[in-house]
């Protein structure tokens, strides 16, 4: 495995880490809304345990789907500007960013920075546009406005969504991005889906203190490794940074 095939991986692992263990806050953003989400389905179909799994599937794929081009869209932005600013270099200063803030992330996996998911305020300006229209899908005539209606949820200012926002930006390119933020959906799926016993077990393992800290410095190694092949890259004779070894 090279450098750059690792710091690929580590992204993706950290970005699921992330969610699945930060998945009490997504409970206290979206509990509400999923409790929405089962009463809004038609009356003849809610009797049908299967059906609201569905509906709720549905709803999940479309807050991931919006995740994911959140992801792509970052990523690519963040990447065009600063390889047309520095493009020798650019990249390399993407990979580096990137490690800081995973390093960041653990920490605050381990409960050690808190703050970190404070950035809410940022994306209420565009929520104030988007939340009207998402209110137009209801009641849920449909699988299809399930999904309607997660995709616009997904957009819901929280700052755990923008801190791993901000990791995928800095990810090196929007294929990257969008996957990141798609494995940070996911791992919040056992907390927001909450349908089986698996997840009721998982959710247990995740509030225990050891478990989080654990996973916390794991994250932070890699975050460290990810600098240690970052550097690496400098040594290398190859197009992403430029740079004759």
């Amino acid at each position: 495995m090279d450098n750059a095939q690792f710091i690929e991986i580590a992204t993706l692992i950290s970005a699921f880490s992330f969610g699945f263990l930060s998945s009490v806050h997504c409970v206290g953003m979206c509990g509400g809304i999923a409790g929405a989400l089962s009463l809004s389905i038609p009356g003849g179909r809610r009797a049908s345990r299967w059906l609201q799994v569905f509906y709720s599937a549905c709803y999940n794929f479309g807050r991931i789907f919006s995740y994911g081009v959140a992801g792509t869209i970052a990523a690519g932005v963040s990447f065009e500007t600063i390889t047309f600013f520095s493009p020798d270099v650019g990249l390399i200063f993407l990979r580096i960013l990137s490690a800081v803030i995973l390093v960041f992330m653990g920490f605050y996996l381990a409960g050690w920075f808190p703050s970190f998911a404070t950035l809410e305020h940022v994306g209420i300006p565009l929520w104030r546009r988007l939340e009207p229209l998402g209110r137009r899908f209801m009641p849920l005539k449909s699988p299809l406005y399930a999904f309607a209606y997660g995709a616009i949820w997904g957009w819901l200012p929280c700052g755990l969504v923008y801190s791993v926002l901000l990791y995928s930006a800095s990810s090196g390119s929007a294929l990257q991005g969008g996957l990141t933020m798609i494995m940070f959906g996911v791992g919040t799926l056992p907390a927001v889906f909450g349908i089986s016993m698996a997840s009721q077990w998982f959710l247990a393992m995740r509030r225990k203190d050891a478990v989080r800290k654990v996973v916390g410095l794991t994250v932070v190694v890699l975050g460290i490794a990810s600098l240690v092949y970052t550097g690496g890259l400098f040594g290398e004779d190859c197009a992403v940074c430029g740079v004759d070894k």
